[in-house]
């Protein structure tokens, strides 16, 4: 049986694709705060702060992995 060849970096990282989208979110708070108000500027925040725990997350499992967790993720 062949073996599969590992992707490539640049496909698995996930922190870039989280930045972007946490910075669409951030553009779009600003723009909504100034231009309208109520539920688009909730949800503008809300995609916000939860690109931050995203980043949370990918940080929290790269320690994982660093410290050697049989249940972490190998990126």
């Amino acid at each position: 049986m062949r073996h599969t060849p590992e992707l490539p970096k640049k496909l698995t990282d996930l922190t870039p694709v989280v930045i972007v989208g946490t910075s669409i979110w951030a553009v779009a708070l600003v723009v909504l705060f100034f231009t309208t108000s109520g539920l688009w500027v909730q949800t503008a925040l809300s995609g916000f702060v939860l690109g931050f725990v995203g980043l949370a997350i990918i940080g929290w499992q790269r320690a994982a992995a660093r410290r050697g967790s049989k249940s972490a993720q190998r990126l």
